[in-house]
């Protein structure tokens, strides 16, 4: 399920993988082995956050993987899907791994008949002697966003402790199986949060959507700052000025922020984003 083309997308700059193993904490063995990919997973999902402030402010984040590094690695911000899976695929990559990038239809929240184009980026990661790949994705900003990989089977589950996810096949119209990745809740159901087929992406077709969703005035990511940040006992998300923390059990305690100025306190004070000097949201 992987290819040789999506595994060797070109030339580009080398990831700095010591800066970026320093960042999210991590100091084990350099090994493509399924215990490294979950660890570093982890480590990545709980040490940068996830944010949008470059579309709110009007401009679509580069996805070059030295910016990257100069904003999610040394700059102590956050970013959304396409950067943080970027920035991903390239560490798993130096660390000997196999990439397959893919592309997800965000289903959690759709009605029935609501048919979502496909936006969001994640990958497929082959464990060297392991015959089943794993579905990786740091870069969902949902509480039901994975914490650990999951292997790419039906019926697979994970306890990514304090969250449990599973695949499921779903039907649809299509050559290839659609898969849909399940985010288990706090009252016992089984939450579906987005479906995929394993056709390959590459590093162009992001290009290309990323800059649709940080642009289009329709898009959320355009009109609404979002950042979310997972901790060991809780789950902070800010969607526009209403800052919302998750517990383990579901309970939640929200409060609404004043203006955008409190808004850009929160993401330093919350969610350790170091905003630029001078920024100002939009009201």
């Amino acid at each position: 399920m992987t290819s040789d083309r999506a595994a060797d997308p070109g030339p580009r700059p080398a990831l700095d993988l010591d800066a970026y193993l320093a960042r999210i904490g991590w100091s084990g063995e350099r090994r493509p082995t399924a215990d490294v990919l979950r660890s570093v997973h982890r480590a990545h999902a709980l040490g940068i956050p996830f944010e949008n402030l470059e579309p709110v402010l009007g401009s679509a984040p580069s996805l070059a993987i030295a910016d990257l590094e100069a904003k999610l690695v040394r700059g102590g911000r956050g970013g959304y899907c396409y950067e943080h899976n970027t920035l991903l695929a390239a560490a798993l990559t130096a660390l000997g791994f196999r990439i397959t990038l893919l592309c997800a239809r965000v289903v959690v929240g759709a009605g029935p008949g609501d048919i979502r184009p496909r936006t969001h980026m994640l990958m497929l990661t082959a464990v060297p002697g392991e015959p089943t790949p794993y579905v990786a994705d740091v870069g969902f900003g949902s509480i039901g966003a994975l914490l650990e990989p999951v292997p790419l089977a039906a019926g697979a589950e994970v306890a990514d402790t304090p969250r449990r996810h599973r695949l499921v096949n779903t039907p649809h119209d299509g050559p290839l199986a659609q898969w849909e990745l399940q985010a288990h809740t706090p009252d016992g159901a089984w939450e579906s949060q987005y479906a995929f087929t394993v056709e390959p992406f590459e590093a162009p077709d992001y290009e290309v959507i990323n800059w649709h969703i940080a642009t289009n005035p329709r898009s959320p990511f355009s009109r609404r700052l979002y950042a979310q940040r997972t901790t060991p006992d809780a789950h902070l998300s800010l969607t526009g000025r209403t800052l919302t923390v998750t517990g383990p059990d579901g309970t939640r305690e929200v409060r609404e922020l004043s203006d955008g100025a409190e808004a850009l306190r929160v993401l330093a004070a919350y969610f350790g984003i170091r905003v630029p000097p001078g920024t100002r949201l939009p009201e």
